[in-house]
Parts: structure tokens; sequence; C-alpha cells
């Protein structure tokens, strides 16, 4: 009895202590509050200029934010536009995506069946004018905001075309409501794989995948599919639940959701017949998967449903969802935690423990735990996904770098478009030598500016070399010609890079005529990712190794 009497005052004590605290916390809370209130009223009386409160706040509001993590984020009533276009892939608009350079806003990729597209609109065009604002000096952003408008508006658009004689141009253009495609292609690669694109996670990505999956399933040369979620940010995780759902049985786990309240745990099952149950299945995933990429990919693993393919997704295990506030603001909060099928949480980055620089540093894997698969296969938690068999992506050459940054492939393929009325199929068009040497002409006889990244090695060096005392007359001769042996020569440098250029400059031609198929069709013909999960598909013993744990993984 007088155990049990100990032990009930333990438990009294343990929840007095747990009052106090929360009371201190509540105390504080208001005592900042109220400070936070006085300031603001004393600025407003007796600052010497005067204040632009609304900058003031959402200011404050940012920096509170800033010390929880990055998908916490605040909404204006003005910003609403943004969130809905996250949530639904839905706004109001002419359907073109633009960019800045040099001070001006350039259309760079009109949508394929948008108002911009119909009305004749082109990528490299210039605009002017938006209605009767002038534009020039605007950032992107606003002249954005310009063009958008609820569907059913008249918007006009004055634009200067490149390579055109009559080079000023006019559009009137009515505003829709416009959707980008969560499924940015899908079709039948290597006569037998059955290749989707998945983009992003929105409330329609489950019937565009739908959709696919019965194309495929109507077309008896399918033997396999390849989901790609390489760049796929996520989005809703109720659409990764449906997309899994198309390949395991109904009513199977594929995540847990837990918030501050453990016993608030929310389970998610799938909850229609699978469409394709059996047939061999792979997912590409790089650094870019994360979130809902991450659970339709990590609980396709978890489950040994598909083969993982590329290299190690982004890592984010974290749940928002948002919360109504006054006047019409929206604040889009992180309320929990998901955990996939095996049990294990792949967030790689802990916001609630920061370094004295207020940085967060990733999880490493010697403190990450092993989880077992459906058959028994180790899977780890933290650090994001681990695929079953990894590609090593091919960086980008300074050339190309060089050639991206300075608009060259998009400037040639402008003018390209103009003197060339149609190209063949996207699927058939290829960079002839032809081209490739018209594209080499425009280069070397432009402005071609380079990062120069082995001169500024060679400046490094140099000064190294003299702060130490050794730049004597035979170190300076040996470091000017090691500087002669690396100077770039653009011509020859073109030559040696002419894979990796072309690549980028067929998908760019190609994109001019087909959109986004076009480009990505043209992705697709030297895609080390797709070949490696191709090459596991189609060879039925290693694909079944590969789930059962009997193969060990490339590296």
């Amino acid at each position: 009895m007088r155990a049990f009497i100990i032990t009930l005052a333990a438990v009294a004590a343990g929840a007095a202590a747990m009052a106090d605290t929360q009371r201190s916390h509540d105390a504080a809370v208001a005592r900042n509050l109220n400070t936070f209130n006085t300031i603001v009223k004393e600025l407003e009386l007796n600052y010497v200029d005067s204040i632009s409160t609304d900058a003031g706040f959402e200011a404050a509001i940012a920096a509170m934010l800033s010390t929880v993590d990055p998908y916490t984020e605040y909404y204006t009533a003005d910003d609403q536009d943004v969130l809905m276009r996250i949530t639904t892939g839905e706004w109001g608009g002419i359907g073109s995506f633009i960019m800045e350079r040099d001070g001006s806003t350039y259309i760079s990729a009109p949508m394929e069946g948008s108002p911009s597209a119909e009305a004749g609109m082109l990528p490299g065009d210039r605009i002017l004018k938006v209605d009767t604002t002038d534009t020039h000096g605007l950032k992107s952003d606003e002249v954005s905001k310009l063009l958008r408008g609820q569907a059913g508006t008249i918007v006009e658009v004055t634009v200067e075309r490149p390579f055109d004689p009559d080079s000023i141009k006019t559009f009137r253009l009515e505003r829709r409501k416009m959707q980008e495609p969560s499924v940015a292609y899908y079709g039948v690669v290597g006569g037998n794989t059955g290749y989707i694109k998945l983009n992003s996670f929105i409330d329609k990505s489950p019937r565009e995948v739908r959709e696919a999956l019965e194309s495929f399933k109507a077309n008896p040369a399918v033997e396999n599919i390849v989901l790609d979620l390489r760049g796929n940010g996520g989005g809703l995780l109720e659409s990764a639940v449906d997309i899994v759902g198309y390949f395991v049985p109904k009513g199977t786990e594929v995540l847990r959701t837990r918030g501050r309240d453990k016993s608030l745990e929310k389970i998610y099952k799938t909850t229609r017949t699978p469409i394709y149950p059996d047939i061999p299945l792979a997912v590409l995933i790089d650094g870019g998967s994360a979130s809902s990429s991450e659970i339709t990919a990590g609980a396709l693993q978890d489950l040994d449903r598909a083969v993982l393919v590329g290299s190690r997704s982004f890592g984010k295990g974290l749940v928002q969802a948002t919360r109504p506030l006054p006047y019409d603001g929206i604040l889009k909060v992180t309320v929990g935690k998901y955990y996939i099928p095996s049990g294990r949480l792949i967030q790689a980055l802990d916001y609630s423990h920061r370094n004295p620089d207020g940085s967060v540093a990733r999880t490493p894997d010697s403190l990450t735990n092993v989880y077992k698969t459906l058959h028994g296969r180790e899977v780890r938690d933290g650090g994001g996904l681990t695929p079953d068999s990894t590609v090593e992506w091919e960086k980008a050459s300074v050339l190309l770098y060089d050639l991206m940054r300075g608009n060259h492939i998009f400037d040639y393929a402008t003018r390209f478009k103009a003197d060339h009325r149609e190209i063949a199929p996207a699927e058939e068009f290829t960079v002839t030598d032809e081209i490739y040497a018209d594209f080499k002409n425009s280069v070397t006889g432009s402005d071609f500016k380079s990062e120069q990244v082995f001169d500024d090695m060679i400046k490094q060096l140099r000064s190294a070399v003299k702060d130490e005392g050794y730049l004597d007359t035979a170190t300076e001769a040996q470091l000017d010609t090691l500087s002669k042996l690396l100077r770039h020569d653009l011509a020859t440098d073109l030559d040696l890079k002419r894979g990796e250029v072309t690549q980028y400059l067929g998908r760019e031609i190609a994109g001019r005529y087909y959109y986004d198929r076009g480009r990505i069709i043209q992705d697709l013909r030297d895609d080390k990712g797709l070949e490696a999960a191709r090459a596991i598909l189609n060879n039925p013993e290693e694909y079944k190794a590969i789930l059962s744990g009997n193969r060990k993984k490339k590296q």
C-alpha cells in the first residue's frame, strides 16, 4: 500500500512539474507578445520617420518561421494563388514560363495548348508591355503578376521578337484557368518499357498516372514500367498513397504520420484494386526527389514491389498542413513526420537541433538505424532513400555551364526556329553535323565568356607560391607553361564536349516545336538512369535477386 501511495505521489509530482513548465512557457509567450506589441506602438508614435508596418510585420513573421523549418510558410491574401498552384497546379494566366535576363523579361517556354502558344508567342520574345505597363526594369515576378489574372479576362502583351523583320508584335490574349500537367510525359521506350515522367504530386496526379497505366495495359508490348521521380519535389501525400495503390494490394499500409501528440497517429492505406500488382517496376530517384516522391519510392522499396535506381533522395520526412489565419492569411505548418512501411523515417535534417551558427547538419550514416523490408532486406532511416542500384550522374562541364549561363544554346534555338518552319518528329530529330557546325560558328563568333576555372586556379597557385617565398624564375616559367597547357580553346572544347552539348542543344530545339514533350523525348535518348533501370527490368533473374536481397547493390 505504501509503495502504491509513493507511486501516486511521484506521478502527481511529475504532472505538477509538467504543468509548471507549461505555465512558464505560456507566460513567456504572453510576455514576448506584449513586448513586441509595445515596440510596434512605440515605433509608430515616436520613430523619426514614417515606417512600413506591413513590411515590418512580414519581416518579423519570416524571422520567426526561419527558426523552425523551411517548409513552414506564411501566405498573405495576395499570395493565395501561389499556394493554389502548389496543391492543384492551377492558376489563371496565359500559360507561359518566363525568365529574367539583362534587365528584361522574356518568354522562355509557352505551354502546349495554352493561350500564349495558340496566339503564336515564342521562346525568346522579349516582353515590352503588359497592357499599358512598361516592363523594362521590372523583375520577372512583377511581370508574372501582371500576366496572371482571373480566367476570362483580357490581357494585351507587346513583345519584341528577335530574327524577325516585323519585330514588334502585340498579342491580345484571354486568360484561362491553366493546369500544368503533373505527368509531363508518358510513352513506350525501348519497345517494351512503359515510361512515366511524374513532375509533382497534386490532386490530379493519380488520375494522370492512371491514364498512362491504362494505356500501357492496352498495349501488349509493354512488359515492365519505369516511374521517373527525379527532380520531383513532392506535394500531396494522399496522391502518393493513391499512386502506390496502383501497384500493391488493396488495404496495404503505405505510411503513418505522427505529430506532437503521439496518440493522434494516422495510418494511410491503399483503397483501390491495383492496376499492375505484379508487373516488374523500377523507380528513378535522385537528390531532387523529395517528400511525396520519397513516400512513393520508399513505400514501394519497403514492400519489395519496385527496384529503386539512381542516387540518394533528398530526405524530407515532414508533413505539412494549412491553417487559416485572420484577414485571409494561411499558414502552411509542419504538423508531423511520416514513417513508411518498414517503420523508418527518412528525414535527413533535424531542425530541432541546430548548430551554434543556426545551420542544420545531415544525419551521418553512422547514426542511422537498420530496418527490414517485407522480404527482409536491410534498409536505413535518415538521410533519404538509398537506391537499390546506384547510377553515377555525369557532372556538367564548365563549357556547358558557360553556354547555358550565357544563353547561347537558348538563343541558337530561337534563331533556328526562325529559320526552319518545321523539323522531323521529336523521336526522329537529331542534331546533325551541319546543325552543330552552325551552332559552333555562332558561339565562336559571339562574345562568349568563360569562367576560366583553370586560369583562376593558376592565379591562386602563383599567389600561394609567392607568399611562401618559392616564386623564382624557374618556378615562374613552370607556372607559365602550365597556364598555357590549360588555356581554353573554345573551338577545341566544343569538339571535345560535343556529345554533352548536343544533348542540351537537341532538347532546346525540339522544345521549340514540340514543347515539353519534345524536350523529354530528346533527354531519354541518352539517359543513364533509364538505361540502368531497363537493364534490370529486362533481366528477370537480376530483378528478383535485388528484391529478395540476394544481389549486392552496384556502387
